[in-house]
């Protein structure tokens, strides 16, 4: 009953749902107390609302932007508090008393300043929003950016102003109740005082030099560091702050471009959800911004994902653009005909290029190129299962996407069958249950489904746990516990917490990266990974949620994976393991097989899941797979070769396109000197116009 209610009240746990039942409980004790009168309860009541009030704003709950949206904010809910203290009052005939009318002028005057407290802030946070936000871009260099202001003034400045009557508050319910009017007076003055001093503080930080330079000065300064730099290479990426998976994948095949690489970001979210890099990435909010930036030394843009914001950069006719996706899947997302847009499209293996032939959606033959999938090196081929450890099978489905197709993903019809057979299998296996991160977002269905799957995993984890067959080196996870706490220590060390960074403008200002710190968080991260699967038993089945550990990281320690249509499919196919995919849809294994190329070499399930001794007992006896050879003959075709490498590949494609965009440069620029220099010629032979007869001139008839 208490987890139907958290859901209802989109709380995240029982301590926040009892915070707001007692928030919104305490208001009307307030009045109770108030018309009474009460001077205890209404200070009790009063104690109550505030706390839990300041508890689901520590913890940054829904209901409090649900309170804002039907005109119950932070600021009217002080307000009611106010005005019921000063019922109070009246209701014990102290409406005669000075503290009645200095507790009404100091509200009045509380509230007169909330105005201007407000303005400041919001005027401190526009003049320190950059036109241009930069990681690993000198603009300290070239222009002067000031320190923000102390984190104290603007972080949860409202709630820090308004709590200010806490004083006046208390001084006046205390001067009620043993009548006398001077501490109530105090408390008024302590009030007043601190909120006036609240927004003097706030003056220096809205002029002169405690503000940085305005966007004309900004965006030269960018222009002039482009100019230094000569960026070849652009990877320009839009989407929402969920999507920011799809420019990180990214990121360690730009740092290893042979061409100078640029990111170009477009909106703020992403930027702050960016994985560390030591590719210099500029964001640029305004597509007139960006279309003034000098990207002249520009050759090859690639794009991550279709979307309407790419027209600002797709305009540039000297740079050639290219769609690199974010996955290769059988999904209609992969032959959008968005695609056509783009001088070429890359995709990972000969399948992506038959994908468009069979859509056509426009894309020509002749603008596919297979590259491969870089972002493929870690997953490690497998070898079987090691001696002594029991296997492991990875289920981790896509989402319900946006469209509501039943045979999106198998978590509503399939997922708890598929985890059912599997922790009940014998001989036994461990589960890794890793779902897609927007798992419910749309489905309400879809997240009930994955609650109730992530209940099964757990509890059949805690009944292994007390299971005398199933033993743990308690030896070796406690080592492997000390480790990672060693491990997160440092990290934190090294990347430190988001506030350090004080706001955008000192962000941009010192966001260039230590290549050295760099390296060592990457090789912590290795570290940690393997000290994460080492600190709980290989047989433990697991939940596994958030970034860490990656999809990746768990392919390599999985013998088998479960999973849906979708790129994660493909991606697993570079391991060589066994796989299964569901046809949720229930058109037939033959129809499935026909339509998505990724599963030709996997088991197919249908909703019932009875198909998964197939996968388990190729898992268990490699010898007698019958799939084996159709997975490598698979893999080449959708992944490509193995040789060359993909990075090798990559780096091909993109010197060759550059080629071709400096040859398109080169000949424009001469058919323009020639029309310029024939333009000229014309001029220069023209037939001039008549001239005036001058004087003593006939009309042309002979004299006499």
């Amino acid at each position: 009953m208490i987890s139907t209610a958290i859901r209802v009240a989109r709380v995240g746990s029982a301590a926040e749902l009892a915070a707001a039942i007692l928030m919104v409980a305490g208001f009307p004790a307030l009045m109770l107390a108030a018309l009474v009168p009460s001077v205890p309860a209404f200070a009790a009541a009063a104690a109550v609302t505030y706390l839990a009030d300041h508890y689901l704003h520590r913890k940054g709950s829904y209901l409090i932007n649900r309170l804002s949206k039907v005109r119950a904010g932070l600021s009217i809910r002080f307000l009611i508090r106010q005005l019921l203290l000063v019922l109070l009052l009246a209701r014990l005939s102290l409406a005669d008393n000075l503290i009645y009318y200095g507790a009404i002028a100091c509200f009045i005057a509380f509230y007169g300043l909330q105005a201007p407290h407000g303005a400041l802030v919001q005027l401190i946070r526009n003049r320190r929003r950059m036109p241009v936000a930069t990681r690993n871009v000198d603009l300290a260099s070239r222009i002067r950016i000031p320190d923000a202001p102390p984190r104290g003034l603007l972080h949860r400045s409202a709630e820090k102003m308004l709590h200010l009557d806490l004083f006046a508050v208390a001084g006046i319910l205390l001067a009620s109740q043993v009548k006398s009017a001077l501490v109530g007076f105090i408390g008024i003055g302590i009030t007043v005082a601190l909120a006036t001093l609240y927004v003097l503080a706030l003056v220096p930080y809205v002029r002169g030099r405690k503000i940085p330079p305005n966007a004309e000065k900004v965006l030269a300064a960018v222009d002039d560091w482009l100019a230094e730099y000569k960026p070849e290479t652009v990877l320009y990426f839009s989407g929402s702050k969920d999507s920011a998976y799809q420019v990180n994948m990214w990121l360690d095949t730009m740092e290893k471009l042979e061409s100078k690489p640029l990111i170009i970001l477009r909106e703020r979210a992403i930027l702050n959800s960016l994985a560390p890099t030591t590719v210099p990435v500029i964001c640029v909010p305004g597509g007139v911004h960006l279309m003034n930036l000098d990207l002249s030394t520009v050759r090859v843009a690639l794009y991550a994902a279709n979307v309407g914001k790419n027209i600002h950069l797709l305009r540039v006719p000297t740079i050639k653009h290219v769609f690199i996706g974010h996955g290769d899947s059988d999904k209609l997302a992969s032959v959008n005909p968005y695609s056509k847009v783009y001088d070429e499209v890359w995709t990972a293996g000969r399948a992506g290029r038959d994908r468009y032939a069979i859509a056509d959606v426009g894309v020509r033959d002749d603008d596919i190129v297979e590259v491969g999938r870089p972002q493929l090196a870690p997953i490690q081929t497998w070898q079987g299962v090691p001696e002594g450890r029991i296997p492991t099978v990875l289920y981790a489905p896509t989402w319900e996407g946006w469209d509501g197709n039943p045979g999106n993903t198998s978590v509503v019809l399939a997922g708890e069958n598929i985890v059912k057979q599997l922790v009940q299998a014998d001989p036994p296996v461990r589960v890794l249950y890793k779902p897609h991160p927007f798992t419910g977002n749309v489905s309400k269905e879809a997240g009930a489904a994955h609650r109730r799957i992530t209940a099964l995993v757990q509890q059949a984890a805690a009944e292994r746990a007390i299971n005398t067959r199933f033993i743990a080196d308690t030896a070796a996870q406690a080592q492997a516990k000390a480790e990672l706490e060693r491990i997160e220590a440092r990290l934190a060390q090294l990347t430190g917490s988001g506030g350090d960074r004080g706001d955008e403008a000192v962000a941009t200002r010192d966001g260039l990266v230590d290549v050295a710190r760099h390296e060592e968080v990457a090789r912590l991260r290795a570290e940690w990974n393997d000290a994460y699967w080492r600190s709980f038993p290989s047989w433990e089945h697991r939940v596994i949620t958030g970034a860490e550990p990656r999809l990746y990281d768990c392919f390599n320690v999985s013998d088998a994976m479960v999973s849906d249509i979708s790129s994660v499919v493909s991606d697993f196919l570079a391991s060589g393991k066994p796989y299964a995919v569901t046809d949720s849809a229930e058109v037939g294994v033959e129809e499935f097989k026909r339509n998505n190329t990724a599963v030709r070499a996997a088991v197919i399930l249908s909703n019932s899941a009875s198909e998964l001794g197939e996968l388990l007992g190729a898992v268990r006896a490699p010898d007698a797979d019958r799939l084996a050879e159709d997975r490598k003959e698979l893999k080449q075709y959708l992944l490509g070769p193995d040789e060359p490498t993909s990075l090798e590949q990559f780096n091909t494609a993109v010197a060759n396109l550059a080629v071709k965009a400096e040859t398109r440069n080169v000949g424009q620029q001469s058919r323009d000197e020639a029309a310029l220099a024939e333009s000229e010629a014309e001029l220069a032979n023209a037939v001039p116009g008549q001239r005036m007869p001058a004087a003593g001139d006939t009309d042309g008839v002979g004299a006499g």
